[in-house]
């Protein structure tokens, strides 16, 4: 009797896998996604981990140069796990689709109406869901191969009013951004049209102060420059007295220079000033060394040997 029982179960489920039953694509399709599935998020794992440790040694990297590699591997790790992705379940697809094959042209046999119904519905999803993708893909493997950016920048999204960041991901698909007051932000690569990119993560400023005695006003600064926060959100390098010029007979011109990250611009702008007044309106009239407000403008080395370049106006002796 048991052999008997044992011999028709073993015929019925060799007839469930070889012959045209209904319940054997539900079950092919079923293991197939759940195979994807696992054997991606295993391999995406795997990426994420070595692109974290990539990004720690990035982080505490001194050498700019090796920085900004290590960021661009970063960079390609996290575009590697998108590719995976799809290229796992690209196999594991076309590993159902040539089991299902056979059965399935069996029963379709042929039928024009079926083949009909198969186009249509395939239109209708592709329409909706591949052109899209295919769209962002494209996006993606613009900005990456003509490096518009790369993880652990800081970018401003056009044409979109505030969407601004630091780089966490970038992937094929879509790109992750993480704003200054910790919002996430994901954006499709289809929409980014422009982006403004800050080099280095910071902005550099400069204050040019015009006084009347060079040690009181060198003395006026310094005493203002250690009372400003400093840190990564804050002032990012510390104020400096990068030169003092003389200005005219009895006038001095000292140049002031610091490094801030984008939307703390307010902290030299706004507080440095504000700073320099009140502590120069502390002394007595006559024992003032400050002339004139300050003025605040960008300082970025490389800006400013372009615009020399662009800048054709005669200068007058």
């Amino acid at each position: 009797m048991n052999d008997q029982f044992f011999e028709r179960a073993g015929r019925e489920l060799s007839n469930f896998f070889t012959t045209g039953n209904p319940y054997r694509s539900l079950l092919i399709l079923i293991a197939s996604l759940l195979i994807s599935y696992w054997l991606s998020r295993f391999v995406a794992q795997f990426i994420v981990f070595i692109a974290q440790k990539v990004a720690v040694r990035s982080d505490n990297e001194s050498d700019i140069t090796k920085s900004i590699r290590l960021r661009q591997v970063e960079t390609y790790l996290g575009v590697a796990v998108a590719i995976v992705r799809v290229v796992i379940v690209a196999v594991v697809a076309y590993i159902a689709w040539r089991i299902l094959s056979p059965v399935e042209s069996k029963a379709i046999g042929g039928s024009g109406a079926a083949a009909i119904g198969a186009s249509a519905v395939f239109i209708v999803v592709a329409s909706q869901t591949i052109g899209p993708l295919l769209r962002d893909i494209t996006a993606g493997a613009t900005i990456i191969i003509e490096q518009w950016f790369k993880v652990g920048d800081y970018i401003k999204v056009e044409s979109f009013w505030n969407v601004t960041g630091v780089v966490e991901r970038l992937t094929l698909r879509s790109t992750k951004l993480r704003s200054l007051s910790g919002e996430v932000v994901w954006i499709h690569n289809q929409k980014i049209d422009a982006v403004h990119v800050t080099p280095n993560g910071v902005r550099t400023l400069a204050v040019d102060v015009l006084v009347n005695d060079k040690e009181i006003g060198e003395k006026l600064v310094r005493n203002v420059i250690g009372r400003l926060p400093t840190g990564p959100m804050m002032i990012a390098e510390r104020l400096r007295i990068v030169e003092t010029a003389k200005w005219s007979d009895e006038l001095w011109m000292m140049t002031v220079q610091g490094k801030t990250v984008p939307g703390r611009e307010w902290l030299i702008e706004n507080y440095f000033v504000s700073e320099l007044q009140k502590e120069n309106s502390r002394v007595q009239k006559k024992n003032r060394a400050m002339v004139s407000d300050p003025i605040v403008r960008y300082a970025d080395p490389v800006t400013e040997r372009r615009f020399r370049r662009a800048v054709r106006v005669q200068q007058q002796k």
